[in-house]
């Protein structure tokens, strides 16, 4: 009977200190240790467009303590910044968050209670640091090397580059996995948005399709969801839309001229560099790839007919071209939701999206794959 009494009053307890807590705000406060010159705490919110704008600002106690009490009615990042020293958190109204930093640490180490959320936005950051660490590195490795043989840019380039790219990869990787672990948390949307959402469309349209409950209240995840509702139809293995569009000649080309076929849809202009610089890549991968099934449709956004036709000219590009000559505005880049070049889809012989803004070496190790 009184071990019964006693849990009772333990249930009680618990009960009294949740309906003491207070849902209508939250508190952020702390301890910064060794401030600077500048003995101050500045508050920002993460708005619509994912820029931060400052909120409010204290003055740090003789002891190094701060306090803010806002309100947030659902999850929202926000950014304390101390000197040079940025924390990241996630916070909504009933949070209690305690931040604890030293100033004189190198690591810029800190301590966060209170929130889950804001413990796994620390976790993510040492993650991030880490490979940011890696690809500094490997940036000043190459630096030391140039400087003493000048002339060897280009070997140094090949040489260190899929070191990079690696890194880069892996850390994607570890992004992804990072936001699955944490799926129901701001902390996921935080990782996400430090992804490419070009090259990593599949598994983001994957994480905002289980998107629910508070998180949509937020603007800035709202945003990305409907982001990824456009993009959807357009992702790889979603049929590609059908379109007709005039070649060089004036002669209309239909997408459902090549079923049956691999086909790559390959949107570019003129005055685009990073395009001109890439058509010496498709040229390569055209002449070995077509033998193989591989063909190609270019389409221009370009506005002046003489520019485009000197261009396709000069860089020897051998297959169908195609333009509106109505830029971005023309039917099949509207189609296609073409909002900067180069692009690309590939489509399989079913009419399917296989592939989607695939350069240099991806492509070609995509075309070995798939050919």
């Amino acid at each position: 009977m009184k071990r019964k009494i006693v849990m009772a009053g333990l249930t009680l307890f618990t009960t009294v200190l949740i309906s003491c807590k207070d849902t209508a705000s939250f508190t952020i406060s702390g301890t910064i240790d060794h401030p600077a010159k500048q003995p101050m705490v500045f508050l920002q919110k993460a708005d619509s467009s994912g820029e931060y704008q400052s909120l409010d600002s204290v003055k740090l106690s003789a002891d190094g303590v701060f306090k803010f009490k806002k309100e947030s009615p659902f999850p929202e990042l926000y950014r304390l910044k101390i000197d040079t020293t940025q924390i990241d958190l996630a916070v909504q109204n009933g949070d209690m968050i305690e931040v604890n930093a030293d100033l004189a640490d190198n690591t810029h180490h800190y301590a966060v209670t209170g929130s889950d959320a804001s413990n796994a936005i620390k976790q993510f950051n040492e993650l991030a640091t880490k490979f940011n660490e890696i690809s500094n590195r490997i940036s000043a490795d190459f630096e030391v090397k140039l400087k003493a043989h000048p002339a060897s840019a280009d070997s140094l380039i090949k040489a260190l580059m899929p070191v990079y790219s690696k890194n880069q990869a892996d850390f994607s990787h570890q992004a992804i996995m990072f936001i699955k672990n944490n799926q129901k948390s701001l902390a996921a949307f935080y990782a996400a948005s430090t992804l490419d959402p070009v090259k990593f469309e599949m598994p983001l349209i994957s994480y905002a399709d289980g998107i629910n409950g508070d998180l949509l209240k937020n603007p800035l995840v709202k945003k990305f969801v409907n982001a990824m509702a456009a993009a959807k139809p357009l992702s790889v293995g979603h049929d590609a839309p059908e379109f007709t569009i005039s070649d060089s000649n004036g002669k209309p080309v239909k997408l459902s001229d090549y079923k049956g076929k691999w086909i790559m849809i390959d949107f570019w202009a003129s005055w685009c560099v990073p395009c001109r610089q890439e058509n010496p890549n498709v040229l390569k991968q055209y002449q070995h790839f077509h033998q193989k099934g591989l063909n190609v449709l270019g389409i221009s956004l370009d506005k002046d007919k003489a520019a485009w036709q000197k261009a396709v000219s000069d860089d020897h590009l051998t297959w169908t071209q195609a333009s509106d000559l109505n830029s971005f505005q023309g039917t099949a880049e509207q189609l296609y939701h073409i909002e900067a070049i180069p692009s690309n889809f590939i489509i399989d012989p079913q009419g399917k999206i296989a592939a989607k803004n695939v350069r240099g070496t991806d492509l070609e190790d995509f075309l070995k794959k798939t050919l």
